[in-house]
């Protein structure tokens, strides 16, 4: 990292202030509109997908929708995604993503051949189908919204609110990738990879949710790493420190600045809370489907999220205040069956 990008305080300011990262917080009163009752849910709002008992497994439900911006500068990068991160919801449960659904809408011939050529190509590659949906063509703007259905066992779901303290911290990411053309913002591997290597970096996280190894876990989405891990910490009630020189990320001969890289979106990316246990047994399975994954710092009951490097030390989110990232906390959560 180089002297100029290792200021803790310069980057807890870029995650805090990232859009990415603000956009979230109106999710917490608009989920507090919503509660209900909610027999037969395990789990819902906080976690990457909904979990729905069914018999001795359980189906999974999100969906996702792609930021204009993305939208607006490349439409096929936007179809790509929108099929991309909802499976990632599914792989972060520790799920089998099954099928999507996506509702449409549409302002011009153009954009809607270039959306469809990047949602067909993903779904391909990953080998998740598209069965229907809803078009609302001749609209004055385009946006793309995609649901997902998966399905895992219920002992071996992932969950993001089930992070302990004492547990390490671990980022996995597949490096080997580039700054997509249209989105500075936006760290491609998964175009650059064949449909047999995009599919084993999914199952990964299913193998980890089977066999237990990890105690909770989140795909990185807009936020990037840390907003990521803020979130997952935040419904967990719990804090953590985390060592920026500790962080992987790519080659340096890709030059780019470190505050750059902690809010960018991987193409193939997710944060784990584990044991020191299964710390090398996680390591190897990601290592075999050439993914990076390293601890970069431990789970604490603090409440705030804190990074350091060399002598410096700052807080970057307090779940004490009314500071959070989505405001979304325990008590807005439907209760885990026992």
């Amino acid at each position: 990292m180089g002297e100029h990008t290792c200021s803790t305080e310069l980057i807890a300011k870029a995650v805090r202030e990232y859009e990415g990262v603000r956009r979230k917080s109106e999710i917490g009163a608009i989920v507090n509109d919503l509660k209900l009752d909610c027999p037969g849910v395990i789990a819902s709002f906080g976690e990457d997908a909904a979990v729905i008992q069914n018999n001795g497994d359980a189906l999974l439900l999100a969906a996702d929708g792609i930021w204009s911006k993305l939208m607006d500068a490349d439409p096929y990068w936007a179809g790509y995604c929108a099929v991309l991160v909802n499976i990632h919801d599914i792989a972060a449960m520790g799920g089998r993503p099954l099928a999507m659904v996506d509702v449409f809408s549409i302002s011009s011939g153009s954009i809607r051949d270039a959306v469809i050529a990047g949602m067909r190509d993903a779904s391909a590659q990953f080998g998740v189908p598209i069965v229907g949906g809803h078009l609302h063509p001749e609209t004055p703007y385009s946006v793309i919204d995609i649901a997902i259905l998966g399905v895992a066992p219920i002992n071996g779901i992932i969950y993001s609110s089930t992070a302990q303290a004492g547990d390490l911290i671990v980022v996995a990411i597949d490096l080997e990738g580039r700054v997509h053309p249209s989105c500075a913002l936006n760290w491609d591997s998964a175009t650059l990879r064949t449909a047999e290597e995009v599919r084993a970096q999914i199952h990964v996280l299913e193998e980890l949710g089977t066999r237990q190894l990890v105690t909770a876990g989140k795909d990185i989405s807009n936020p990037g790493i840390i907003g990521t891990l803020g979130m997952l910490l935040e419904v967990s009630g719990m804090g953590g420190r985390v060592d920026l020189s500790a962080i992987p990320r790519p080659d340096e001969c890709h030059n780019i600045p470190f505050e750059q890289w902690v809010r960018m979106y991987p193409g193939m990316g997710f944060v784990l809370t584990l044991r020191e246990k299964h710390r090398e047994e996680v390591s190897a399975l990601f290592s075999a489907v050439g993914m990076t994954a390293q601890v970069i710092g431990e789970v604490n009951d603090s409440k705030v999220l804190r990074i350091v490097y060399n002598d410096e030390d700052t807080s970057v989110f307090d779940f004490t205040s009314d500071n959070g990232i989505t405001n979304l906390g325990a008590e807005e959560r439907c209760p885990r069956i026992s």
